[in-house]
Order: C-alpha cells, then structure tokens, then sequence
C-alpha cells in the first residue's frame, strides 16, 4: 500500500501550532514572564509586539510561514517517496 504524507494537513497542524505558540508568548511576555524570548520574537517576526494587534499579526505571520514550509516539506516529501 502506497501511503503519503498529507501535506495539506501537515501545513495546517503546523499553522495552528505556530500561532498559538505566539499568542501563548504575546500573553506571556505581556505578565512579564519570557520576556527575552518575547524581544527576540520581536527581532526576528517583522509585525509582532506585545500589543494586542501585534499579537494578532505574529500569530497571523507565523501561521502563514510555517504552513507553507510545512506543506513544502511535505509535498518534497511524497515526491520522493
């Protein structure tokens, strides 16, 4: 049985995964706790801050690159499978 990676999903999982782990460092830099991973963030994520619409916008950024890496990943994947 030929069995592939779904690459759409894998996208989707690791959008998901991607914005809620920002929205977690938006709350937690913002409680004052991880706040040098959350300027880190800052340096390297174009829009997020720890203001509400920054958060927003990280989480949107960081949903959108990982699912296309993701689904890159995965669809090289089943090509060479």
């Amino acid at each position: 049985m030929d069995e592939k990676l779904n690459a759409l999903s894998l996208g989707y999982a690791g959008a998901i995964l991607s914005a809620a782990g920002m929205l977690l460092l938006g709350i937690l830099g913002n409680l004052g706790i991880y706040t040098s991973a959350a300027e880190q963030m800052m340096k390297w994520h174009t829009f997020f801050s720890l203001s509400i619409g920054g958060i927003i916008a990280g989480m949107i950024e960081a949903a959108i690159i990982s699912f296309v890496f993701l689904y890159l990943f995965g669809w090289i994947y089943n090509k060479f499978d």
